[in-house]
């Protein structure tokens, strides 16, 4: 069998079955991981894969290797990785990409998410990579070198200036939005916010959890901006998009719990406590 065939086949199966451990049924988001070659994002193997004990080196350098639901170093001696596949599924879902949308991609690493998300966006749409690390940046600039569709731009994604765009990933954990994200979201468009705390702590009074944060959907409407719940993550620290007083904020707001409750995100602060799950400065998420 022709080695390249039996690759598609391996991806076409993977992403199956992480459309299947998801419960979503979404044929462009299993054709983008059925297509793209993580493999290619990632440099030549043997890649190091994060397991219970430590990074542990796949056998060889057979990319079969990279199809499945785990974590891949891709700067390990710092803890950052190639993310869980099963993770994005459900907030890419969300995001709900069109073809020919603008896409944002806040802390795009080597690129290989970004490429599903150029993937999903089509060749009428374009994704802006927005990475802070310079050797990553390179790394998926050079990855990107011949995508028409895709521009990748080293930087503080918390502060750099972009076009408006229809779809803003945010793959770093925040304490608060930043105002450029909320500015900058088009009439319907949709910011995939994930806010995690520092603090080590016990979601569900068994279980420590460091990093443990939530990730909101929050879909711009005129100058209104509505929020859901996603997910649960544990996620890397965005550099700039976090500071002492928030950090401390958001941690009594998960202590308190409630946050699946949240359905409005507001740009002011001067709302009722009872309504507020979290307050900023400037800016709340609230239940109504």
């Amino acid at each position: 069998m022709d080695r390249q065939y039996e690759l598609a086949i391996v991806r076409r199966a993977f992403a199956r079955r992480l459309m299947a451990a998801a419960g979503i049924a979404n044929p462009g988001i299993e054709a983008a991981f059925a297509t793209v070659e993580r493999e290619r994002y990632l440099g030549p193997g043997p890649w190091p894969i994060l397991r219970s004990i430590g990074y542990i080196p796949t056998p060889d350098d057979d990319p079969v290797h990279l199809y499945a639901d785990i974590l891949i170093g891709i700067i390990p001696e710092r803890g950052l990785n190639n993310g869980m596949p099963s993770y994005h599924v459900p907030l890419l879902a969300s995001a709900d990409i069109r073809a020919g949308e603008h896409v944002v991609h806040i802390g795009a690493g080597v690129g290989y998410y970004t490429a599903i998300m150029a993937r999903l966006a089509g060749p009428a749409g374009r994704v802006t990579a927005i990475e802070f690390d310079t050797g990553l940046a390179r790394r998926a600039a050079a990855n990107f070198s011949h995508a028409s569709n895709v521009q990748v731009f080293q930087g503080d994604g918390f502060s750099m200036s972009f076009d408006p765009a229809d779809v803003i990933y945010v793959n770093a954990g925040v304490t608060h939005p930043a105002d450029i994200w909320l500015d900058r979201l088009n009439d319907r468009g949709r910011l995939i916010l994930p806010l995690t705390s520092e603090r080590t702590w016990s979601p569900d009074g068994a279980t420590l959890i460091s990093h443990y944060g939530a990730v909101f959907r929050i879909e711009r409407q005129g100058d209104d901006y509505f929020a859901a719940w996603i997910s649960a993550v544990g996620l890397y620290p965005c550099e700039g998009g976090r500071d002492r007083a928030s950090e401390a904020a958001l941690d009594a707001a998960f202590q308190k719990g409630g946050w699946r409750a949240v359905t409005r995100l507001y740009r002011a602060a001067d709302l009722p406590d009872d309504r507020c799950w979290l307050r900023g400065t400037q800016w709340a998420l609230a239940y109504d």
